[in-house]
C-alpha cells in the first residue's frame, strides 16, 4: 500500500472492474509460480523469494495504481498513476510437494507482492495447484521423515485431517483465498461444474458507468491435479450460456484465460518462431495440451468478440499466434519454481477503452519489455 494513503476496502469486490479515467486498463499476468516446491530443503525457500522478487519488479515496473475506485473512497481522478489488474495463471503452488496438508500459506506468499500494493487479482487453477501428495526420496534417508509443521490451532492430534498429507483440495484453495482477502476477485464457480472450480466472469467497465461493459474477462479452470487436465462438455455450455445472457450481440469483446492450453495451440505452434506470424521470444518446447477437445474452442472460434486466449503450464514457451479470427498466447514463466532457466517474466496485457483496444508485451525480471503485439485494435 502507497505510503499516505489511507483505504477503505469494502468486504467483498464488486462484480466488475472499473477503468480509471482518462488511462488504459494494464493487467500482469503471473504464470507457473510453483510455491513450497521442495519446501523441505534449502533451495525451495529460496526459490520462492526469488519469485516475490520478479513479481514485485514487473508490478514496479509497470507502474501500478494504488486500488480501483470502486473499492476506494475517494476519487482517483487526480492521481496520475493507473489502476492495475493481475491474473494468476494457474500452478500457483505445487500442491505434490507440499508437505503441510493445507497450501493455503504457500498461496498466501505467492499473492503477497500484489496485495502489499493494493492491486486486485483473480486467479485459475493448474495442474499442480491440488496434485496428490508425492512422498519425497529425501525424507527415507539417515536423517528420517522431517516432522509435521501444522498450527496449533487447527491439529491437537497427529494426523488429524487439516495436518495429514492429504494435500489441499481447489475448492479448499479457493475458498480461502476468497475469504483472507478483501481485494481478490476470485470465484468458486458454479456448484454444477465441481470439481473445475475457477470458471467465473468479470465485466470490466467504463470510467464513467459501471453499466456499461467494455470487455469480459472469463477465467476457466482446465483441470489437472486431481481430475483430467481437460475442459469439459459441461464447462463448453457454461461459457455458451454465459456469454449469451451478458454479451447477446457480441458487441463487447471477451478476454479468457485458463492454464493448460487446449489443441487448438498445437496446430498453429511455430516451427521456426522469428520466420512465422507468431509473435514472442521463446519457442523452446513442444505445446503440452489438454487431453481432449470438447467444444470451448469451436465455441471461442465463432465468437467474433473472443479476441484472445492466454494459458500457462509450457515454461518454455512465450508466443502470441494468430488462430482463426483471435489470438492464442501463453504467458511467461514467473516462478522460480517448476522446470525450466529460462528468465523470468510476465506478460503484460493493455486495454484501452475508446476505441478499444488489446495491446501485449513481455516484461522481463531485469526490468526490460519485449514481443509488443497488438491483439485486437
Amino acid at each position: 500500500m502507497a505510503v499516505g494513503w489511507t483505504v477503505a476496502l469494502r468486504n467483498k469486490p464488486e462484480n466488475y472492474l472499473r477503468f480509471p479515467s482518462a488511462a488504459p486498463f494494464k493487467i500482469a499476468l503471473f504464470a507457473d509460480l510453483h510455491f513450497g516446491e521442495n519446501a523441505w530443503t534449502d533451495w525451495g525457500p529460496k526459490q520462492d523469494l526469488n519469485s516475490v522478487k520478479v513479481m514485485s519488479t514487473v508490478l514496479d515496473n509497470e507502474n501500478p495504481g494504488l486500488i480501483l475506485s470502486l473499492a476506494i473512497d475517494f476519487d482517483l481522478r487526480s492521481v496520475v498513476r493507473q489502476s492495475d489488474f493481475v491474473v494468476y495463471l494457474g500452478d500457483v503452488v505445487t500442491a505434490n510437494n507440499i508437505m503441510v496438508g493445507n497450501a493455503s500459506s504457500y498461496w498466501g506468499q505467492a499473492i503477497s507482492p500484489t496485495k502489499a500494493r493494493g492491486i486486485p487479482w483473480a486467479s485459475v487453477f493448474g495442474n499442480h495447484d491440488d496434485a496428490p501428495f508425492v512422498w519425497p526420496m529425501e525424507w527415507f534417508s539417515a536423517s528420517g521423515i522431517p516432522q509435521l509443521r501444522c498450527p496449533a490451532a487447527n491439529c491437537s492430534l497427529p494426523g488429524e485431517e487439516d495436518c495429514s498429507f492429504r494435500g489441499t483440495q481447489r475448492l479448499e484453495l479457493m475458498r480461502n483465498e476468497i475469504m483472507d482477502n478483501a481485494l481478490s476477485y476470485s470465484k468458486t464457480g458454479p456448484k454444477e461444474l465441481w470439481p473445475s472450480v475457477s470458471n467465473y466472469v468479470i465485466q470490466l467497465s467504463s470510467s464513467n458507468d459501471p453499466q456499461s461493459p467494455v470487455a469480459f474477462l472469463y477465467f476457466m479452470d482446465s483441470g489437472g491435479g486431481s481430475y483430467p487436465e481437460v475442459l469439459s462438455g459441461t464447462q463448453a455450455k457454461w461459457f455458451h450460456n454465459k456469454s449469451n445472457e451478458l454479451n447477446p450481440d457480441s458487441r463487447v469483446p471477451e478476454i479468457i484465460f485458463w492454464h493448460i492450453p487446449s489443441t487448438a495451440y498445437g496446430k498453429v505452434a511455430p516451427t521456426f518462431l522469428p520466420l512465422s506470424c507468431c509473435v514472442g521470444s521463446i519457442n523452446k518446447e513442444s505445446v503440452a495440451a489438454q487431453e481432449a477437445e470438447m467444444g470451448v474452442m469451436k465455441l471461442l472460434e465463432e465468437r467474433p468478440s473472443v479476441k484472445a486466449v492466454f494459458v500457462g503450464h509450457n515454461h518454455g514457451l512465450d508466443w502470441c499466434c494468430p488462430y482463426k479470427k483471435l489470438w492464442l498466447c501463453f504467458a511467461r514463466h514467473t516462478g522460480y519454481g517448476g522446470y525450466g532457466n529460462w528468465a523470468r517474466g510476465a506478460r503484460i496485457l493493455e486495454i484501452t477503452q475508446q476505441p478499444f483496444s488489446l495491446k501485449s508485451w513481455i516484461r522481463m525480471e531485469d526490468g526490460h519489455t519485449h514481443s509488443e503485439v497488438i491483439l485486437s485494435s
